[in-house]
């Protein structure tokens, strides 16, 4: 899965990475996004600049927004298939920029491992979005990460990996409609172009969101540089 993850950059570097207006009210950079919040995607209803949707998928038919609290992640082998999913798939998908993300090994004290590309570049998730209206007519938009099997590098820590897509696929993933062929880019990123390393586990908290987030913990282990 993926649960916590960074998006770091300023905004002339967003604007040269991605091309994309940065609106500087509303961003700012995030060591340490967390579910429920308002985080930067690029969806395909608004392409040429970054939005802020909240993280927990809310399906536009939902009785009740806490449904979103469940769906952060989505399979990316029963995208087709699970109701929640499968028209956002169809007609409503999104990138999610960031520079890390962390995931925690399942040992005895849950270490936590800060995971992003050797060469320090910014990535996008593959997400998937939707619009739900509360019924007092508040309008969320909301968004979710789609996971996929690991690669070598991620299957020392966790079961699963958020799905990367390679830039040169990026427009191709938001372009707004139906698309059986999407499919193919719902694998793992190249473990070759990747490293992770030990941090605090001051990450355990989303109350933490500084630089102290990413710096390299001690830990005898050297399996994943």
């Amino acid at each position: 899965m993926c649960g916590r993850f960074s998006f770091v950059m300023e905004d002339a570097l967003i604007l040269e990475r991605f091309g994309l207006r940065v609106r500087t009210a509303i961003y700012k950079a995030r060591y340490n996004c967390a579910p429920a919040q308002n985080l930067a995607v690029i969806s395909s209803e608004v392409p040429c600049e970054l939005s802020f949707f909240r993280w927990g998928l809310i399906p536009s038919w939902a009785k009740d927004a806490a449904v979103g609290n469940k769906l952060i992640n989505a399979r990316g082998e029963t995208l087709a298939e699970k109701p929640s999913f499968r028209s956002a798939f169809r007609n409503r998908r999104c990138l999610v920029p960031a520079t890390g993300f962390f995931e925690w090994k399942r040992d005895a004290g849950k270490t936590p491992y800060h995971i992003r590309m050797k060469s320090g570049d910014p990535f996008c998730f593959a997400g998937l979005w939707d619009k739900w209206i509360a019924s007092d007519g508040e309008i969320v938009h909301s968004f979710t990460i789609v996971t996929t099997t690991p690669n070598e590098l991620m299957a020392q820590i966790h079961d699963r990996m958020p799905v990367i897509i390679h830039r040169e696929d990026e427009q191709r993933w938001i372009t707004p409609n139906p698309d059986p062929s999407m499919v193919e880019l719902l694998k793992p990123f190249p473990s070759a172009l990747m490293e992770a390393y030990p941090v605090s586990k001051l990450v355990n908290s989303p109350k933490n969101d500084g630089p102290e987030i990413i710096v390299r913990a001690e830990d005898p282990l050297s399996l994943f540089m």
